[in-house]
Protein backbone atom coordinates (compact mmCIF):
# COMPACT_ATOMS: atom_id res chain seq x y z
CA UNK A 1 0.00 0.00 0.00
CA UNK A 2 1.53 3.38 -1.06
CA UNK A 3 2.05 5.80 1.80
CA UNK A 4 0.23 9.10 2.21
CA UNK A 5 2.23 12.04 0.85
CA UNK A 6 -0.35 14.79 1.26
CA UNK A 7 -3.30 14.79 3.66
CA UNK A 8 -5.77 17.69 3.70
CA UNK A 9 -8.42 17.69 6.44
CA UNK A 10 -11.37 20.06 6.88
CA UNK A 11 -9.59 22.98 5.19
CA UNK A 12 -11.41 26.33 5.22
CA UNK A 13 -10.17 29.52 3.59
CA UNK A 14 -11.86 32.83 2.77
CA UNK A 15 -11.02 36.13 1.09
CA UNK A 16 -11.75 39.28 3.07
CA UNK A 17 -13.47 41.88 0.85
CA UNK A 18 -15.34 45.15 1.40
CA UNK A 19 -18.65 43.41 0.78
CA UNK A 20 -17.94 40.45 3.07
CA UNK A 21 -15.90 37.26 3.31
CA UNK A 22 -15.77 35.10 0.18
CA UNK A 23 -15.77 31.48 1.38
CA UNK A 24 -13.66 30.04 -1.45
CA UNK A 25 -12.61 26.79 0.29
CA UNK A 26 -15.16 25.05 2.50
CA UNK A 27 -14.36 21.99 4.59
CA UNK A 28 -12.10 20.39 1.96
CA UNK A 29 -10.59 16.96 2.75
CA UNK A 30 -8.62 14.61 0.51
CA UNK A 31 -5.52 12.42 0.51
CA UNK A 32 -2.84 11.98 -2.16
CA UNK A 33 -0.76 8.81 -2.08
CA UNK A 34 2.83 8.34 -3.21
CA UNK A 35 2.96 8.18 -7.02
CA UNK A 36 -0.76 8.91 -7.36
CA UNK A 37 -2.44 11.37 -9.72
CA UNK A 38 -5.27 13.31 -8.07
CA UNK A 39 -7.63 15.56 -10.02
CA UNK A 40 -9.71 18.58 -9.04
CA UNK A 41 -12.41 19.54 -11.55
CA UNK A 42 -15.24 22.04 -11.64
CA UNK A 43 -16.47 25.27 -13.20
CA UNK A 44 -14.42 28.46 -13.11
CA UNK A 45 -14.77 30.07 -9.68
CA UNK A 46 -15.52 26.84 -7.81
CA UNK A 47 -12.38 27.12 -5.67
CA UNK A 48 -9.89 24.81 -7.42
CA UNK A 49 -7.03 27.31 -7.65
CA UNK A 50 -7.79 28.60 -4.14
CA UNK A 51 -7.19 25.06 -2.86
CA UNK A 52 -3.87 24.93 -4.74
CA UNK A 53 -2.74 28.29 -3.36
CA UNK A 54 -3.71 27.20 0.15
CA UNK A 55 -1.60 24.04 -0.12
CA UNK A 56 1.46 26.17 -0.86
CA UNK A 57 0.43 29.01 1.49
CA UNK A 58 0.60 31.39 -1.48
CA UNK A 59 -2.83 32.95 -1.10
CA UNK A 60 -3.46 36.61 -1.81
CA UNK A 61 -2.90 39.11 1.01
CA UNK A 62 -6.63 39.22 1.76
CA UNK A 63 -6.92 35.43 2.01
CA UNK A 64 -6.94 33.62 5.34
CA UNK A 65 -6.98 29.94 6.29
CA UNK A 66 -9.44 29.83 9.17
CA UNK A 67 -9.20 26.16 10.09
CA UNK A 68 -8.05 22.77 8.91
CA UNK A 69 -4.87 20.80 8.39
CA UNK A 70 -2.41 20.34 5.51
CA UNK A 71 0.19 17.65 6.14
CA UNK A 72 3.00 17.00 3.65
CA UNK A 73 4.69 13.70 4.38
CA UNK A 74 3.40 13.96 7.95
CA UNK A 75 4.58 17.57 8.52
CA UNK A 76 1.90 20.18 9.30
CA UNK A 77 2.10 23.19 6.94
CA UNK A 78 -0.71 25.30 8.42
CA UNK A 79 0.83 27.68 10.95
CA UNK A 80 4.36 27.54 9.53
CA UNK A 81 6.32 30.79 9.34
CA UNK A 82 7.27 32.22 5.93
CA UNK A 83 10.89 31.15 6.37
CA UNK A 84 9.80 27.59 7.19
CA UNK A 85 7.47 27.51 4.19
CA UNK A 86 10.28 28.55 1.86
CA UNK A 87 12.11 25.35 2.72
CA UNK A 88 9.01 23.35 1.73
CA UNK A 89 8.06 25.13 -1.50
CA UNK A 90 9.76 23.69 -4.60
CA UNK A 91 11.60 21.16 -2.44
CA UNK A 92 8.60 19.36 -0.93
CA UNK A 93 5.73 20.65 -3.05
CA UNK A 94 5.88 22.72 -6.24
CA UNK A 95 3.40 24.13 -8.73
CA UNK A 96 2.98 24.80 -12.42
CA UNK A 97 0.88 27.95 -12.24
CA UNK A 98 -2.01 28.71 -14.53
CA UNK A 99 -0.60 30.79 -17.40
CA UNK A 100 2.90 30.28 -15.99
CA UNK A 101 4.55 30.24 -19.41
CA UNK A 102 4.18 34.04 -19.40
CA UNK A 103 5.77 34.40 -15.95
CA UNK A 104 9.41 34.19 -17.05
CA UNK A 105 11.62 37.23 -16.44
CA UNK A 106 12.12 38.53 -20.02
CA UNK A 107 15.68 39.82 -19.50
CA UNK A 108 17.22 36.75 -17.81
CA UNK A 109 18.10 33.54 -19.63
CA UNK A 110 15.96 30.48 -18.95
CA UNK A 111 18.79 28.44 -17.47
CA UNK A 112 19.78 31.14 -15.00
CA UNK A 113 16.21 31.47 -13.75
CA UNK A 114 16.08 27.73 -13.01
CA UNK A 115 19.54 27.84 -11.38
CA UNK A 116 18.26 30.53 -9.02
CA UNK A 117 15.57 28.15 -7.69
CA UNK A 118 18.12 25.37 -7.22
CA UNK A 119 20.62 27.67 -5.46
CA UNK A 120 17.93 28.75 -2.99
CA UNK A 121 17.52 25.16 -1.74
CA UNK A 122 20.95 23.70 -2.50
CA UNK A 123 23.43 26.57 -2.00
CA UNK A 124 26.44 24.22 -1.81
CA UNK A 125 25.97 22.83 -5.32
CA UNK A 126 28.34 24.16 -7.97
CA UNK A 127 27.24 25.87 -11.18
CA UNK A 128 28.37 22.86 -13.22
CA UNK A 129 26.27 20.52 -11.04
CA UNK A 130 23.24 22.77 -11.48
CA UNK A 131 23.80 22.95 -15.24
CA UNK A 132 23.95 19.15 -15.41
CA UNK A 133 20.70 18.93 -13.39
CA UNK A 134 18.93 21.37 -15.73
CA UNK A 135 20.20 19.47 -18.77
CA UNK A 136 18.73 16.23 -17.34
CA UNK A 137 15.41 17.94 -16.63
CA UNK A 138 15.25 19.40 -20.14
CA UNK A 139 15.85 15.94 -21.56
CA UNK A 140 12.91 14.62 -19.50
CA UNK A 141 10.50 17.28 -20.76
CA UNK A 142 11.61 17.15 -24.38
CA UNK A 143 13.81 20.26 -24.61
CA UNK A 144 17.31 20.65 -26.02
CA UNK A 145 19.89 21.80 -23.45
CA UNK A 146 20.71 24.79 -25.66
CA UNK A 147 17.42 26.32 -24.41
CA UNK A 148 19.29 27.20 -21.20
CA UNK A 149 21.10 30.00 -23.03
CA UNK A 150 17.98 31.48 -24.59
CA UNK A 151 15.73 34.27 -23.40
CA UNK A 152 11.98 33.63 -22.89
CA UNK A 153 10.95 35.61 -26.00
CA UNK A 154 12.99 33.21 -28.15
CA UNK A 155 10.81 30.24 -27.12
CA UNK A 156 7.41 29.16 -28.40
CA UNK A 157 4.51 28.75 -25.99
CA UNK A 158 4.95 24.99 -25.82
CA UNK A 159 8.69 25.31 -25.16
CA UNK A 160 8.14 27.82 -22.36
CA UNK A 161 5.57 25.53 -20.78
CA UNK A 162 8.00 22.58 -20.91
CA UNK A 163 10.64 24.77 -19.29
CA UNK A 164 8.17 25.69 -16.54
CA UNK A 165 7.63 21.99 -15.84
CA UNK A 166 11.42 21.56 -15.63
CA UNK A 167 11.52 24.46 -13.16
CA UNK A 168 8.84 22.80 -11.03
CA UNK A 169 10.96 19.62 -10.97
CA UNK A 170 14.26 21.36 -10.28
CA UNK A 171 14.34 20.74 -6.50
CA UNK A 172 13.04 17.14 -6.60
CA UNK A 173 9.61 17.76 -4.99
CA UNK A 174 7.42 14.98 -3.65
CA UNK A 175 4.22 16.60 -4.99
CA UNK A 176 3.61 18.74 -8.07
CA UNK A 177 0.44 20.79 -8.54
CA UNK A 178 -0.44 21.38 -12.20
CA UNK A 179 -2.99 24.21 -12.35
CA UNK A 180 -4.42 24.29 -15.89
CA UNK A 181 -0.90 23.80 -17.33
CA UNK A 182 -2.09 23.75 -20.96
CA UNK A 183 -4.04 27.03 -20.88
CA UNK A 184 -3.65 29.09 -24.09
CA UNK A 185 -1.92 26.25 -25.99
CA UNK A 186 -3.34 24.68 -29.14
CA UNK A 187 -4.76 21.16 -28.88
CA UNK A 188 -1.74 19.43 -30.45
CA UNK A 189 0.70 21.08 -28.02
CA UNK A 190 -1.73 20.43 -25.14
CA UNK A 191 -1.58 16.71 -25.85
CA UNK A 192 2.21 16.79 -26.03
CA UNK A 193 2.48 18.65 -22.70
CA UNK A 194 0.09 16.21 -20.98
CA UNK A 195 2.13 13.27 -22.30
CA UNK A 196 5.35 14.87 -21.02
CA UNK A 197 3.82 15.34 -17.55
CA UNK A 198 2.70 11.71 -17.42
CA UNK A 199 6.10 10.50 -18.63
CA UNK A 200 7.96 12.52 -15.99
CA UNK A 201 5.59 11.41 -13.25
CA UNK A 202 6.08 7.74 -14.12
CA UNK A 203 9.84 8.18 -14.42
CA UNK A 204 10.28 9.94 -11.06
CA UNK A 205 7.38 8.39 -9.12
CA UNK A 206 5.92 11.79 -8.28
CA UNK A 207 2.53 12.54 -6.80
CA UNK A 208 0.51 14.87 -9.02
CA UNK A 209 -2.44 17.13 -8.29
CA UNK A 210 -4.00 18.09 -11.62
CA UNK A 211 -6.45 20.99 -11.65
CA UNK A 212 -8.71 21.60 -14.63
CA UNK A 213 -12.19 22.66 -15.72
CA UNK A 214 -11.87 20.08 -18.54
CA UNK A 215 -13.28 16.83 -17.23
CA UNK A 216 -11.90 14.90 -20.22
CA UNK A 217 -8.33 15.85 -19.23
CA UNK A 218 -9.00 14.71 -15.66
CA UNK A 219 -10.14 11.35 -17.05
CA UNK A 220 -6.87 10.96 -18.96
CA UNK A 221 -4.48 12.20 -16.29
CA UNK A 222 -5.70 11.01 -12.88
CA UNK A 223 -6.30 7.91 -10.73
CA UNK A 224 -8.45 9.63 -8.10
CA UNK A 225 -10.60 12.73 -8.58
CA UNK A 226 -12.74 15.23 -6.74
CA UNK A 227 -15.53 17.34 -8.23
CA UNK A 228 -15.85 20.83 -6.72
CA UNK A 229 -18.85 23.13 -6.60
CA UNK A 230 -19.20 26.44 -4.72
CA UNK A 231 -16.02 25.90 -2.72
CA UNK A 232 -16.83 22.32 -1.67
CA UNK A 233 -16.05 18.83 -2.87
CA UNK A 234 -19.35 17.21 -3.88
CA UNK A 235 -18.00 13.89 -5.17
CA UNK A 236 -14.69 12.12 -4.58
CA UNK A 237 -13.58 8.70 -5.72
CA UNK A 238 -11.54 6.62 -8.18
CA UNK A 239 -11.63 8.37 -11.55
CA UNK A 240 -12.83 5.29 -13.47
CA UNK A 241 -15.74 4.77 -11.08
CA UNK A 242 -16.79 8.43 -11.11
CA UNK A 243 -16.93 8.41 -14.92
CA UNK A 244 -18.70 5.06 -15.19
CA UNK A 245 -21.36 5.79 -12.59
CA UNK A 246 -21.41 9.38 -11.27
CA UNK A 247 -23.50 9.81 -8.16
CA UNK A 248 -23.86 13.59 -7.83
CA UNK A 249 -26.19 15.52 -10.14
CA UNK A 250 -23.50 18.13 -10.78
CA UNK A 251 -20.99 15.48 -11.88
CA UNK A 252 -23.60 14.02 -14.22
CA UNK A 253 -24.26 17.49 -15.66
CA UNK A 254 -20.54 18.02 -16.31
CA UNK A 255 -20.29 14.68 -18.13
CA UNK A 256 -23.42 15.36 -20.18
CA UNK A 257 -21.93 18.66 -21.36
CA UNK A 258 -18.71 17.00 -22.58
CA UNK A 259 -18.52 15.36 -26.06
CA UNK A 260 -17.32 11.76 -26.29
CA UNK A 261 -15.68 9.93 -29.20
CA UNK A 262 -17.06 6.56 -28.06
CA UNK A 263 -20.60 5.21 -27.80
CA UNK A 264 -23.74 6.50 -29.46
CA UNK A 265 -24.14 10.10 -30.55
CA UNK A 266 -26.05 12.09 -27.95
CA UNK A 267 -27.06 15.71 -27.79
CA UNK A 268 -24.93 17.68 -25.36
CA UNK A 269 -26.76 19.29 -22.45
CA UNK A 270 -25.92 22.64 -20.96
CA UNK A 271 -26.32 23.39 -17.27
CA UNK A 272 -28.71 26.27 -16.71
CA UNK A 273 -28.05 29.06 -14.23
CA UNK A 274 -24.88 30.23 -12.51
CA UNK A 275 -22.92 29.15 -9.43
CA UNK A 276 -24.04 30.89 -6.23
CA UNK A 277 -22.26 33.83 -4.64
CA UNK A 278 -19.65 32.61 -2.17
CA UNK A 279 -20.24 35.67 0.00
CA UNK A 280 -23.75 34.66 0.99
CA UNK A 281 -23.98 32.01 3.69
CA UNK A 282 -26.19 29.17 2.51
CA UNK A 283 -27.94 26.33 4.25
CA UNK A 284 -28.82 23.15 2.46
CA UNK A 285 -27.50 22.17 -0.96
CA UNK A 286 -25.80 25.00 -2.88
CA UNK A 287 -26.48 23.19 -6.17
CA UNK A 288 -30.23 22.88 -5.55
CA UNK A 289 -31.24 26.03 -7.58
CA UNK A 290 -29.61 24.53 -10.70
CA UNK A 291 -30.19 20.84 -10.02
CA UNK A 292 -32.23 19.02 -12.70
CA UNK A 293 -33.06 16.28 -10.16
CA UNK A 294 -34.17 18.57 -7.36
CA UNK A 295 -36.81 16.96 -5.13
CA UNK A 296 -36.57 13.72 -7.14
CA UNK A 297 -33.36 11.90 -6.26
CA UNK A 298 -31.92 14.30 -3.72
CA UNK A 299 -32.82 16.22 -0.60
CA UNK A 300 -31.96 19.93 -1.13
CA UNK A 301 -32.56 20.81 2.52
CA UNK A 302 -29.65 18.64 3.72
CA UNK A 303 -26.48 20.63 4.44
CA UNK A 304 -23.61 19.82 2.11
CA UNK A 305 -21.44 17.11 3.65
CA UNK A 306 -19.50 14.19 2.17
CA UNK A 307 -20.70 10.69 3.04
CA UNK A 308 -18.74 7.52 2.25
CA UNK A 309 -21.04 5.29 0.17
CA UNK A 310 -18.40 2.67 -0.70
CA UNK A 311 -14.69 2.20 0.08
CA UNK A 312 -12.80 5.41 -0.87
CA UNK A 313 -15.89 6.83 -2.60
CA UNK A 314 -17.62 9.89 -1.15
CA UNK A 315 -20.61 11.93 -2.31
CA UNK A 316 -22.47 14.95 -0.97
CA UNK A 317 -25.18 13.97 1.51
CA UNK A 318 -28.06 15.47 -0.47
CA UNK A 319 -27.21 13.21 -3.44
CA UNK A 320 -26.35 10.11 -1.42
CA UNK A 321 -29.66 8.55 -2.43
CA UNK A 322 -28.41 8.43 -6.03
CA UNK A 323 -26.12 5.58 -5.05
Amino acid sequence: MPKEILKVENLNMHYETLTGNVDAVKDISFTVLEGQSFGLVGESGCGKTSVAMSLLQLQADNAKITSGSIKLDGVELVGMSESELRTVRWDGISIVFQGAMNAWNPVIKIGEQIREAIREHYPKKSKSENTKKISELFNMVGLDESIMDRYPHELSGGMKQRAIIALALSCDPKVIIADEPTTALDVVIQDQILNEIKKVQDLLGLSLIYISHDIAVIAEMTDQMAVMYAGRIVELGPTDEVFKNPKHSYTKALLESTPSVVGEKVKLKSLEGEPPSLIDKQSGCAFAPRCPNKNETCNPTVDMELIEISPDYFVDACNASNS
